[in-house]
């Protein structure tokens, strides 16, 4: 009796080294998107900018090949959300998805108190991070130690809010048995790197007296990329079942995207490819080195040797 062979799944053809801006939807983890990714890009090389709590949606930036190299500076560029904080109720995780340690009636507080906490939490701040969070404490995560019962003291860090703008206040009545009246308080926040919109909801609250947690978050923004430029992981599906291969956002267009751009003599490219110092960049700032086909050929970092100013190739994505 002979078996028929199972059929062999073809290979789906390598996506090009690039960036893809995604539009992460709700209940999926950053890992999750990159395994969806992995498969659709027929690479195990893809990287993420920045991780997306599952409940939240948004923009999610992914690295695939050489553009991983990339991921590192755009984990470190201005994030911008759009975010609904619930004043009345404190959570363990300091969203919606934690349990409800405390409940205190929110119906007095004012606009004006609101926006005098917003006010306070505003500009250079000193943030305590959510005890739920994936930083690491004696090398093990945060949420992990939580989640195994251990009480977490994370220390305070330094996180810039520079946007912290109120839109909607509503009240939101007690509807199940020991629920209190409570606030909801529809915000936009543009932050450094490294801020917890979670931290900003508890802090907040805890300010007001109330207690406060984090019942809605949408990541717009991240450094150059916005959800305007965003797909969903159905129309990057539809995309690769039309075309073949995924599309990417080329090396050189994320580069501009994220740094300043200086565009290359050829004996400059030349260089470069060797891993040679070249003039500095007109800007004092990691830079992106375009070849005069359009392509990245560096990213530079100006540096001063023996007294002279240069530019020096941190990273090599055309080497000779």
């Amino acid at each position: 009796m002979t078996h028929d062979p199972k059929p062999v799944r073809e290979r789906r053809p390598t996506a090009p080294d690039g960036l893809v801006v995604v539009d992460k939807p709700q209940g999926l983890t950053s890992h999750d998107v990159v395994s969806r990714l992995r498969r659709l890009a027929g690479t195990r090389k893809v990287g993420h900018a920045g991780t997306l709590d599952p409940m939240a949606t948004g923009v999610l930036v992914l690295g695939i090949g050489r553009a991983t190299k990339l991921l590192t500076y755009v984990v470190g560029a201005d994030k911008e959300y759009t975010a609904t904080i619930r004043l009345g109720a404190a959570t363990a995780t300091d969203d919606a998805e934690g349990e409800t340690t405390s409940r205190t009636d929110a119906s007095a507080v004012t606009r004006e108190a609101i926006d005098a906490g917003v006010a306070l939490l505003t500009g250079p701040i000193e943030q305590v991070p959510s005890s739920v969070s994936a930083i690491k404490v004696d090398g093990q995560r945060a949420y992990a130690l939580v989640r195994s019962g251990e009480q977490v003291e994370l220390k305070a860090r330094p996180v810039t809010i520079s946007r912290f703008d109120v839109h909607d206040v509503r009240p939101v009545p007690a509807v199940e048995p020991g629920d209190v009246p409570a606030l909801d308080v529809d915000v936009t926040v543009v932050c450094s790197s490294g801020t917890y919109i979670r931290a900003l909801a508890r802090d907040l609250g805890a300010g007001l007296g109330v207690g406060g947690h984090l019942t809605a978050l949408r990541r717009t923004r991240v450094g150059g990329y916005g959800i305007g430029g965003a797909s969903t992981l159905d129309e990057l599906e539809a995309q690769v079942e039309r075309d073949g291969v995924l599309a990417t956002l080329p090396l050189a267009d994320a580069a501009r995207a994220t740094f300043p751009a200086r565009d290359l003599t050829p004996e400059e490219r030349t260089a470069l490819s060797y891993g040679k110092w070249i003039d500095p960049s007109v800007q004092d700032a990691t830079t992106a080195a375009i070849g005069d086909d359009g392509s990245l050929v560096a990213l530079l970092e100006n540096v001063v040797r023996e007294g002279k100013h240069k530019a020096k190739p941190v990273i090599v994505f055309a080497p000779a």
